[in-house]
């Protein structure tokens, strides 16, 4: 774990976009796998847990060099109390592995160091495309958090996919009221939420690249 962790922290931020471009640029993106299914729930639904059909969608290069990917330093932000480092430490080691090599913003890697908290905060906010809320009794009970979640809601107050919300170990009735517009990844098998939130991020990036192609046509 200790080794495992050092790598971590060296690992070289992504915000060298040039050479992520040039290494993707190459390779051809995975077949998408919106057609699965994704278990999401919402205060507004009944106790037990909805699934929600999701449409085939076309193949998209997300890493071709032109992708709007590229326009932001992070593909994902990770909002999360300290008591969840170690839990955030795995979803950000197995999204950075996957295929797409998913860029995430770990604030205990990335953040410059002496600069303010608000400053980084923010700015990893603006700078991601989407924004995993770990909702857990430690996020509840952290105000840094809370002000995350309330800027990333600023950036993208109709949600549309980028602000994920997962919720581990929180009763509904304590799920934030501000996310109540927004279905949430309940945690119960942790492999599984996993591949939910990479699946989520992959089908934003996926649609902001079919809508940019829209737009030039």
């Amino acid at each position: 774990m200790a080794g495992w962790f050092r790598r971590l922290l060296h690992k070289p931020k992504p915000s060298s976009v040039e050479s992520l471009k040039s290494s993707h640029s190459a390779s051809s993106s995975p077949s998408s796998s919106s057609s699965a299914k994704s278990s999401s729930s919402s205060p507004g639904t009944s106790s037990a847990t909805s699934s929600i059909s999701l449409s085939p969608v076309s193949a998209v290069d997300i890493s071709a060099s032109d992708s709007p990917r590229w326009e932001k330093s992070y593909d994902v932000c990770i909002c999360h109390s300290e008591e969840d480092v170690e839990l955030v430490e795995e979803l950000v080691s197995y999204l950075e592995g996957q295929p797409e090599s998913f860029r995430c913003f770990l604030q205990l890697r990335d953040a410059a160091a002496g600069s303010a908290v608000v400053t980084e905060l923010c700015d990893a906010v603006q700078n991601s495309h989407c924004w995993v809320m770990l909702i857990t009794p430690g996020f509840l009970r952290d105000p840094w958090c809370r002000y995350q979640m309330h800027q990333a809601l600023a950036e993208a107050p109709m949600a549309n996919g980028r602000t994920i919300p997962v919720l581990k170990d929180v009763e509904r009735k304590d799920y934030p009221r501000e996310l109540w517009n927004i279905y949430y990844i309940y945690m119960a098998l942790k492999e599984k939420s996993f591949r939910q939130i990479r699946d989520t991020v992959m089908r934003y990036l996926q649609e902001l690249c079919r809508s940019s192609t829209r737009g030039t046509e």
